[in-house]
């Protein structure tokens, strides 16, 4: 079992051609700390969880999604925008690769989630997603189609205050591969885009269920996260597995 690769704030070039791009606006990253022991039993086979400071953490990220090409095509209209709420985790392989792994992701067209559910066994989950930017918060809102118990409500407004070399944020942000279950395998998928630009925020309110849904009940409610970032955002592009 191999130490873990060490973490890079710029991103390594991807093999090969992408294969596909989206754009990211307005990203709010709200993490805590969890023991690693509630986290290994939700990764795939042959992962363990990344640790930073003695902890794993688990993630609660919503943001914008738009511009979304394949293959080199123009921006893809309607199915490729919407607001996407997020709760990922942190996991190692055998050979020390760090990568995201999600517990779920709520999207708002049904054809998104579909597709990503065939192609990548992503755990997508048709929602109603919306946000609403007022007075400088940003106003975040999912509630699951057929399961209205699965629901978050984030508020949260930016600081403007930018973090700079600061090894917390690069090990929760700095991910350049996500881990999901294919045909009974585990792959490791590549993307790649330029440094985050990151701001401290303020949490200003949180209603939330995803997180105890995904297996960490009462987390949300209990105590405060122990990050909180915002970044105005980034254009990804994506690779195949490596």
């Amino acid at each position: 079992m191999s130490e873990p690769w060490p973490i890079t704030a710029v991103a390594p070039p991807l093999v090969g051609r992408a294969t596909a791009s989206q754009r990211w606006s307005d990203l709010v990253f709200l993490h805590w700390r969890v023991d690693a022991d509630q986290v290994a039993p939700l990764l795939p086979d042959g992962l363990r969880p990344d640790v930073y400071d003695g902890s794993s953490w688990v993630g609660l990220i919503p943001f914008v999604l738009d511009r979304a090409t394949v293959f080199g095509s123009a921006p893809i209209p309607y199915f490729g925008s919407f607001v996407e709420v997020n709760v990922r985790l942190y996991a190692v392989d055998d050979r020390g690769r760090r990568g995201v792994v999600f517990v779920s992701l709520e999207a708002s067209r049904l054809a998104a989630v579909l597709a990503a559910r065939a192609l990548f066994a992503l755990p997508y989950m048709w929602s109603r997603t919306r946000v609403e930017v007022v007075a400088g918060e940003y106003r975040y809102s999912s509630t699951r189609h057929l399961a209205a118990h699965a629901h978050t409500q984030i508020v949260v407004r930016s600081t403007g205050q930018p973090v700079v070399e600061d090894p917390l944020a690069d090990f929760l942000t700095a991910r350049w591969a996500l881990f999901t279950r294919v045909r009974g395998r585990t792959i490791r998928l590549r993307n790649h885009h330029q440094p985050w630009r990151l701001f401290t925020a303020q949490l200003i309110s949180l209603d939330d269920s995803l997180l105890s849904v995904a297996g960490f009940p009462g987390l949300a409610g209990s105590r405060a996260p122990d990050s909180v970032l915002y970044s105005p955002g980034i254009t990804t592009w994506f690779g195949t597995r490596d």
